[in-house]
């Protein structure tokens, strides 16, 4: 249980900061609300638990061997994340009162939330190469019998981290109005160009 618990405690502190990841579902909670909200959480989780495994297993030695991996995946997220950013803001412009009945919710297409979600988990450059690498290399140095409860932990780590944001999001919608929405909206997509920015200037560094 020590093995487990520690293992969830460095989870925990490598997704819990804010990222495109988090920006991501917690709009998903305002805009769908429970139960249809758990779509992106359970696409999130599943993102995350292949790519813990993926750096248990001992797979960032061989990302780092990939030629230019870590340019791709920043040029991807800029061009990602600036997409997502641009559908926020018009959004934001193109709402209608009649857009925010909390009676209802939008149609959800969820082929596409688990598209857009697993985009910006795997085209996010440091999600991959911070988890796989980082916490995968803290797993991958425990001794072998460790391991599995580790994983465990910073995989139920994620699922709990997911599941708060999407409920926390969701309770919160009940008092969201089309002035707060459509401020919700511009909000989210200033920090996904300021995420892109961070991403193209990292890709430009010499």
């Amino acid at each position: 249980m020590d093995v487990y618990f520690a293992g969830m405690m460095l989870g925990l502190a490598m997704i819990t900061p804010i990222g495109p990841q988090n920006i991501f579902l917690i709009n998903q909670g305002f805009t769908f609300g429970v139960p249809r909200v758990f779509v992106a959480v359970v696409a999130a989780g599943i993102c995350d638990t292949v790519l813990i495994s993926l750096g248990g297993a001992g797979t960032s030695a061989v990302l780092e061997r990939i030629p230019g991996i870590k340019e791709f995946l920043l040029a991807a997220g800029v061009v990602f994340l600036t997409y997502l950013a641009v559908k926020s803001f018009r959004s934001s412009f193109r709402s209608r009162p009649e857009d925010f009945d909390q009676s209802t919710a939008p149609e959800m297409r969820w082929p596409r939330v688990v598209a857009q979600c697993a985009s910006v988990t795997v085209l996010n450059p440091h999600a991959v190469l911070d988890v796989v690498g980082i916490l995968g290399v803290a797993i991958a140095a425990q001794d072998p019998a460790h391991r599995p409860g580790s994983t465990a932990g910073a995989v139920s780590a994620s699922w709990l981290w997911f599941t708060a944001l999407a409920l926390g999001a969701s309770t919160l919608r009940r008092w969201l109005t089309p002035h707060r929405r459509v401020w919700i909206d511009r909000v989210s997509g200033a920090l996904l160009l300021v995420f892109a920015a961070l991403f193209a200037g990292e890709l430009l560094r010499p």
